[in-house]
């Protein structure tokens, strides 16, 4: 099967990657694993409200963390391009949707990983129109001294390979993969890239990300018991099959360019805007327009970008 990433694909949604399959917990009926807090996980368990503050839900069908006040670290295959945005609702704050006390603020600009094709660097970072205040934030590893061990998984995506979206948070834990034994599973992951992605599941399937996780973290304790995010989810064959680990973008190894395009962004100006309102001209030579007749005279486009072409017309109402 194909490499598939893990973004929900929604009725009329555009296709951003080739085909995708995409990252809910996911688990069988009889799993029976260690969980974050709890002594198993069938099928993922659900998160209680504060447990993972800074996870956000993204309205494109991602998941997100939380990097700063005003940016949320996602994968890059969540988003189609650098510029402008102000198509993304981010929820935060709650680990149900339908929470009222939810806090939802609009995106204004996403920047996507330089040099995205699909393979890697699979990080993008969301602006928000305005920072959001009294929810913790996310850190992420800037050493590979925590890409190893049980990592936390979570996210508001299906809970079995194309089951619905969750209203609550789930939650699951998942053991390091080393990149050999990642590579061995073979078809797209015999193309993993090492230095830029980490794998991450059980040898007999049962506990992964699945479709509408997409861009959300793992993450673990550091070594002063703080969370810390290691991983972005990225894609997988299917969802928790035997043999079939979930594969992360390894945030260690992208750090330096993650901090590098926050800091570019975080207090740049946004870029001008391509206005649709080109209806408001100046008649220059404030010649007489009569209904219904040619005249000729040099105009002024106002709140327009971009070039017009030689003998434009303009329709006078």
């Amino acid at each position: 099967m194909a490499k598939a990433s893990r973004i929900l694909l929604r009725a009329g949604a555009a296709v951003l990657m080739g085909t995708l399959l995409v990252g809910g917990i996911a688990a069988p009926s009889l799993a029976n694993n260690p969980g974050l807090d709890s002594p198993t996980v069938v099928g993922g368990t659900q998160a209680a409200q504060g447990e993972y503050p800074w996870m956000v839900r993204l309205s494109m069908g991602c998941g997100g963390s939380l990097y700063t006040k005003q940016l949320v670290l996602t994968a890059a295959h969540c988003v189609r391009a650098t510029g402008n945005n102000t198509s993304i609702t981010a929820t935060l704050g709650v680990t149900d949707l339908q929470n009222p006390a939810a806090v939802k603020v609009k995106s204004s600009y996403v920047l996507r990983a330089p040099g995205y094709n699909g393979v890697g660097k699979d990080w993008a970072l969301i602006k928000l129109a305005t920072p959001v205040e009294d929810i913790p934030l996310l850190p992420i590893a800037t050493t590979d001294e925590f890409d190893k061990g049980d990592f936390g998984i979570a996210g508001w995506g299906g809970d079995r390979e194309g089951g619905a979206q969750q209203q609550h948070l789930l939650k699951a834990t998942v053991p390091f993969v080393d990149d050999a034994a990642c590579k061995a599973a073979g078809g797209s992951y015999a193309d993993l890239v090492d230095a830029e992605e980490i794998c991450a599941g059980l040898t007999e399937g049962g506990l992964d990300t699945c479709q509408g996780d997409s861009g959300g973290p793992m993450f673990r304790k550091d070594a002063t018991d703080a969370w810390i995010q290691v991983g972005i989810v990225s894609w997988g064959e299917g969802c928790a099959r035997p043999g079939k680990p979930g594969v992360y973008s390894q945030v260690s190894n992208l750090s330096s360019a993650i901090k590098a395009a926050a800091d570019s962004i975080i207090n740049a100006p946004p870029l001008p805007v391509p206005s649709t309102n080109c209806g408001v001209f100046t008649n220059d030579n404030d010649v007489a327009i009569v209904d219904k007749s040619t005249v000729t005279s040099e105009v002024t486009p106002s709140e327009c970008t971009g070039k017009g072409s030689a003998g434009s017309t303009v329709e006078v109402r």
